[in-house]
This record gives C-alpha cells, sequence and structure tokens, in this order.
C-alpha cells in the first residue's frame, strides 16, 4: 500500500488515501520509529468528490477526534493530488466539517475553542479546553524547565481526564507571542501540535495576557493562531516528507 510521509511544525505523519480501515496494532506499527516509517501519527484522506474525509489514529494507535496539524496536511495532499477543485474547501472530520485554505501556508478553521475550567493538580493549575479534542494548559516560567514528559504523562493520566488530554505548558512572551512545549495523549511529546496551540492562545486570551491574534512558537517552528467567539483559525506550513510503500496493508 502506498504512503505519504508529511509533516507540518514538526509533527510528522503517515497518510494514506481512503477509504481504509487500519487496526490499532497497524497503526502502532506504521507509527514505530525504529522498526516502522516512524511518525506522530496516521492519516486517511478519502476523496468525496468537492471535499474529503479525514481520519486520524494517534501513534499508539488510539483514534483522535481532531488533529490540526494533521487538518493541514490533509489540506496540502488534497490540493496536491487532485482530489478537490479549488484552494479552499470542506474537510469532514470526526467533530464536522472544518473550512481549509490552502496556499504558501495552510490556514484550517478549527471551530470553537470552548475553555471549560481549571484543576489544581500537584500544586499547578490546568486550564481545561476543547478544540474538538481535550486540553490541559498551564502557564510556566520557562517551558524548557519543565519535566515534561514526567508532568505530561501523569497530567494525561489524572482521574480528572478519564479519556486522557493534551497538556500544554507555555510561557507568554509578549501580547502577540507565546512559547509552548506539547505533550499528547497517545504519542508523547512533539514538535508541535496545531490544536495545543489554538487551545493556549484561547487560555492566555481569556486570562488577559495575550490578544487574539498570536504567533506561537514551538520546537518544530512558529504558527498563527486567530480566535473569535466562534472560531479559531489554525495557519503554518505543510509539506510531502516522502513517499513509499508499506507491505501487507
Amino acid at each position: 500500500m502506498r504512503f505519504v510521509k508529511m509533516e507540518g511544525l514538526g509533527n510528522d505523519f503517515v497518510v494514506f488515501e481512503g477509504p481504509l480501515v487500519l487496526s490499532a496494532d497497524r497503526v502502532s506499527a506504521l507509527c514505530d520509529r525504529r522498526r516502522g516509517v516512524g511518525a506522530d501519527g496516521v492519516l486517511v484522506v478519502t476523496p468525496l468528490g468537492e471535499r474529503v474525509r479525514m481520519e486520524y489514529w494517534n501513534a499508539d494507535g488510539t483514534p483522535a477526534e481532531m488533529c490540526g496539524n494533521g487538518l493541514r496536511c490533509v489540506g496540502r495532499l488534497a490540493v496536491d493530488r487532485g482530489m478537490v477543485e479549488g484552494a479552499e474547501f470542506t474537510v469532514e472530520t470526526p467533530v464536522g466539517p472544518r473550512r481549509v485554505i490552502v496556499g504558501d501556508q495552510v490556514t484550517v478553521d478549527l471551530g470553537r475553542v470552548t475553555v471549560t475550567g481549571s484543576v489544581d493538580i500537584d500544586g499547578a493549575r490546568y486550564h481545561e479546553a476543547d478544540v474538538g479534542n481535550p486540553h490541559a494548559v498551564r502557564i510556566v516560567d520557562d517551558p524548557d524547565l519543565v519535566p515534561v514528559a514526567e508532568v505530561g504523562s501523569k497530567v494525561e493520566h489524572h482521574p480528572r481526564f478519564p479519556a486522557g488530554v493534551n497538556v500544554e505548558f507555555v510561557t507568554v512572551a509578549g501580547p502577540d507571542r507565546i512559547r509552548l512545549r506539547v505533550w499528547e495523549r497517545g504519542v508523547g511529546e512533539t514538535l508541535a501540535c496545531g490544536t495545543g496551540a489554538v487551545a493556549s492562545v484561547a487560555v492566555s486570551h481569556r486570562l488577559g495576557v495575550t490578544g487574539s491574534d498570536v504567533e506561537v512558537d514551538l520546537p518544530g517552528g512558529t504558527a498563527r493562531v486567530r480566535i473569535d467567539e466562534n472560531r479559531s483559525w489554525l495557519t503554518g506550513p505543510a509539506r510531502v516528507v516522502f513517499e513509499g510503500e508499506w507491505p501487507g496493508l
């Protein structure tokens, strides 16, 4: 089965054209960085005429509701492969239709962000946000000083989050800029997380420490996030890294 390896801000994916059914074991084998292709997750893109459908699995084989950088990669591939006409179109996702605009960079509409509350874990406050998937955002002095693997894993599996949670560690560099490291559920620390960037801006804006149009510096690069009361937009690069064939699918 032919696949495409893609990345957006270092968040990397194995991508197949659907329809295609994948087991959890197959996904985890594909994402294995020593015995497989290696990726943070697997995407299946299925053409539907004027739109496409996106399905996504984390590296451990669990399905996820949404992936912002994955959605941007889906948009890039759909245009490059002629699955859609034009550079602006709709992608069907498990959390509903999402609009995509493909140019030099890719902008995706991730819908409304809901900041739902907060919880204290080990003396630190985490702000809960929903971007179609769950997030716990913590404001810190310097994300580089946080033991992300240790703390992120603990928060992901906290009883407060029975379905798991993505964990963001955010430093506010100014009213229009934040720095961010992310622990993704089912994956571990990643170079970037699109929905995590959006959740972090929504929380920092709610707290009054940033505006609504913010550059987000991640280990894998810089994204731009814009939010209002009803929508959120994520903009950044997305590209094909290489193509290959995986036997046995």
